[in-house]
């Protein structure tokens, strides 16, 4: 499957952070609440992951080129990784904020219409969350789904924050507000810790999962029913690309055009069982003991 450019929707994703942060910074205006602020900081970090993703994206289309033979996929790792740490930054900041606003309280005024704000940015964040959502999924992009993860992140303490300030109107006690705050920063710190774990992962060549690779080896056993060996299977993952280096053996007695031709029908079963599969195969004889002597990476 062709994968077309993707920054369309980081792109919209951008757009849907500067009218949410405009629309929450009016709603914190109104009514002073430390968790409506909360909420506005988010936003702005989200407009600042999403303008990571359209430079990264950019990166990460291009071909590979004679400095990076492999493509520029990981630079979509960045991306995710950096706007997992604005995350956590973010969550510590709002922790902050709720600290000092539970010491200094402050009456929240205009909560109805702060409220009814704050609603409508939600749901323009969950429109959008679901459109980046379904695109990084289907075109297998951390970018995106970090992006959309952070969006509906930033859904759920819309949800939490409404809560907060409408409980504040009902019972008058003004340390809800900040009491939700808390909550909300610590659920957005474990959002920002998981997307930050999963750049890292990609960043340090982590193989396939074991489906995947599971799906591999029921391939070459098959080639193993007829004497063909295989060891050194080796596998990782760059974006949407994915990488599988295998070591095949075969009878000493064997032509080179005879086993070119293996492996060429082994590396074209690989790519139909994984989509976006690059393949690396070496040819070795049963018959040679140096053959079983570098199945570690450093022989």
């Amino acid at each position: 499957m062709s994968r077309p450019s993707l920054t369309r929707f980081a792109w919209l994703s951008l757009g849907a952070a500067v009218v949410t942060m405009a629309v929450k910074l009016a709603a914190y205006g109104l009514t002073g609440s430390v968790g409506l602020l909360s909420d506005a900081l988010e936003s702005f970090v989200n407009l600042a992951g999403a303008a990571m993703a359209v430079a990264m994206l950019n990166l990460a289309a291009k071909p590979a080129d004679e400095e990076h033979a492999y493509g520029h996929t990981k630079a979509e790792y960045f991306s995710s990784g950096v706007e997992g740490a604005l995350i956590v930054i973010t969550a510590v900041s709002i922790a902050i904020a709720a600290v000092h606003r539970w010491l200094h309280p402050q009456v929240i005024t205009d909560i109805g219409l702060g409220l009814s704000i704050a609603v409508s940015a939600s749901l323009i964040n969950l429109v959008v969350a679901l459109i980046v959502r379904r695109a990084g999924v289907r075109f297998e992009s951390i970018v995106l789904e970090a992006d959309a993860q952070h969006l509906m992140t930033d859904v759920w303490t819309s949800v939490g924050v409404v809560i907060g300030v409408g409980a504040v109107g009902l019972t008058g006690w003004q340390g809800l507000d900040p009491a939700v705050a808390v909550v909300v920063a610590v659920n957005i710190l474990r959002s920002g810790v998981m997307i930050v774990r999963k750049s890292a992962l990609g960043l340090l060549d982590t193989a396939l999962p074991l489906a995947e690779v599971t799906r591999l080896r029921a391939v070459l056993d098959r080639y193993q029913e007829g004497g063909v060996q295989y060891h050194a299977l080796r596998t990782r993952q760059s974006g949407s690309r994915r990488f599988v280096s295998l070591h095949v053996l075969v009878p000493g007695q064997w032509s080179v055009d005879r086993g070119h031709h293996l492996l060429e029908r082994i590396e074209a079963d690989l790519r139909g069982a994984l989509p976006n599969v690059a393949v690396f195969t070496h040819l070795e004889s049963l018959s040679d003991p140096a053959s079983y002597q570098d199945q570690m990476l450093d022989r």
